[in-house]
């Protein structure tokens, strides 16, 4: 049987020179090949794939320094919340 390692080792070396379509018509070929549990793997590589894809990108440093100086600026005009007020606020939930 047609493991699911050599299943995503294939695609990971004809990915980055085939057109969409083929990729495609590769995963349409090879999915029959395996066992409905291998497929339910295959699902979950996808997906998983999808959610790295969707995580948020990393600010750059000069944003973050850029909203940590406007946090630092709203702290010194007054506008913050002590830690025992917002623990009292979170007693409330």
């Amino acid at each position: 049987m047609f493991g699911a390692r050599n299943f995503v080792n294939l695609l990971k070396l004809n990915a980055s020179v085939m057109t969409t379509t083929a990729i495609k018509k590769q995963v349409e070929d090879y999915h029959p090949m395996l066992s409905t549990k291998q497929q339910a793997l295959v699902l979950e590589m996808i997906k998983s794939l999808i959610q790295v894809d969707n995580e948020p990108k990393r600010m750059s440093r000069k944003q973050y320094n850029k909203e940590l100086n406007e946090a630092v600026t709203r702290i010194d005009n007054g506008n913050a919340v002590s830690h025992k007020e917002a623990l009292k606020e979170i007693a409330k939930w």
